[in-house]
């Protein structure tokens, strides 16, 4: 691999082209090399790419489709590898792999959310974020010896609060959408399946409250701080001591037409 240090941020924009005045804003003051975006809302003629291009990003690999769903990744340096991936027998443009320098796999996922009904059996939504997430864990177990020893950074808007402390009040939100135990069981079994190290969990150990996610309903998000953390980076073991510094932008929250979500960073030096 080249001896090249590099920032990868990670945001749920909640629709690019709506958010694209924040993204610049964000870019100007953060200046990450790798760019991962969830929720773009965008087909591929819709997408900005010139506009993306023009701040710095000539590489870019979109997953998208009309409406909603939607990832990307946004990069200073070549892409390649690039591949599609669909889980639950569905082409729902949640999920993009990438490979940045020689030997670092990235994956930008976007989990569904779930809807708002904790039951499989009654709410298909629910139904479907459960076994999107049991599909990659399976796939990932079942190919755990090809993987051994691999470079491997997963990120994104997970749609999960696994810890106690990843939510404001976790004895109220246990049958909360979000923070369920059948949620958190399946996470953490995507989590085993690589072995992967939750980067925000290094830095902010428990029992220290961190969100990324605020709702839209909740006007005094400020004052009360009923956040979520539903936004991740995660490592294989080999990117371990690599990762240097950890941040989750908090302030995005309060500009102007933000989204629900605010950008998560790390920075990795070799």
């Amino acid at each position: 691999m080249k001896d090249k240090d590099f920032r990868l941020a990670t945001w749920n924009v909640n629709s690019v082209r709506i958010r694209l005045e924040l993204l610049k804003k964000f870019i100007s003051e953060e200046n990450p090399d790798v760019l991962c975006l969830q929720e773009v809302k965008a087909r591929r003629e819709d997408f900005p790419f010139d506009e993306i291009r023009a701040l710095g990003y000539p590489h870019i690999a979109l997953y998208s489709q009309a409406g909603y769903n939607g990832v990307a990744v946004l990069s200073k340096y070549t892409l390649n590898g690039i591949e599609e991936l669909n889980w639950v027998g569905k082409n729902d443009a949640r999920h993009i792999k990438v490979n940045i320098f020689e030997d670092i796999e990235l994956h930008n996922i976007y989990i569904p959310a779930g809807g708002d009904v904790p039951d499989p059996v009654v709410n298909l939504s629910f139904a479907h974020k459960l076994t999107f997430m049991d599909d990659i864990a399976e796939f990932w177990e079942q190919h755990k010896n090809e993987y051994c020893g691999k470079k491997m950074i997963i990120c994104g808007d997970f749609n999960v609060a696994p810890y106690e402390n990843d939510v404001w009040n976790h004895k109220q939100l246990l049958k909360i959408v979000s923070h369920t135990p059948e949620e958190v069981e399946r996470l953490n079994r995507l989590k085993k399946s690589l072995d992967f190290i939750d980067i925000s969990r290094e830095f902010h150990p428990e029992p220290e409250k961190i969100y990324t996610w605020w709702s839209y309903r909740n006007p005094n998000w400020q004052i009360n701080n009923k956040g979520r953390r539903l936004d991740h980076i995660w490592v294989t073991q080999p990117l371990r001591n690599n990762v240097k510094s950890y941040k989750i932008l908090t302030k995005a929250r309060a500009w102007e037409r933000p989204s629900d979500h605010v950008p998560v960073l790390a920075d990795f030096a070799f």
